[in-house]
């Protein structure tokens, strides 16, 4: 159960090592259910969602998988809006050959490079990159300008 952002979100997983496919996937171990309820403003969405894991029940039982999947979302979420909101990714109009995944490869190592640099926030990083062109070269290995 968990209250934040004016919503009130319960959650809860089940899990089955009763598998009809473990044969033919190496390694699967369990199947889970995912049920979420949400109420905001006193209307209740419910959603449900399944999942395959290579984590054995004694590895992993119903409330570890719970914690791994928040752990999950919650970086998923963080990198999809550093790669959106700062980055511009859904405004990008690209869309021939090749070049999307190149793009996309380029947002990511940008991402990672940021994520070394001392700062509050991405987009602060990258403000201090924009006033420090010496610093952003040091970053990706340009030598220092003479």
């Amino acid at each position: 159960m968990e209250k934040g952002h004016g919503r009130v979100e319960k959650r809860t997983l089940q899990t089955t090592p009763i598998l009809t496919v473990g044969q033919k996937w190496k390694g699967l171990k369990q199947g889970f259910k995912v049920t979420r309820e949400r109420t905001v403003k006193g209307k209740t969405t419910v959603e449900v969602v399944y999942g395959i894991t290579s984590l054995s029940a004694d590895r992993a039982d119903a409330a570890a998988l719970l914690v791994y999947l928040r752990d999950h979302w919650r970086i998923e979420n963080g990198l999809h809006y550093v790669r959106d909101v700062t980055l511009g990714e859904d405004a990008c109009r690209v869309r021939s050959q090749s070049a999307p995944q190149v793009l996309a490869a380029l947002r990511n190592a940008v991402v990672h490079l940021l994520a070394s640099v001392d700062a509050k926030s991405r987009p602060e990083a990258i403000e201090q990159l924009q006033v420090d062109p010496e610093a952003a070269k040091r970053l990706i290995g340009i030598p220092q300008s003479e």
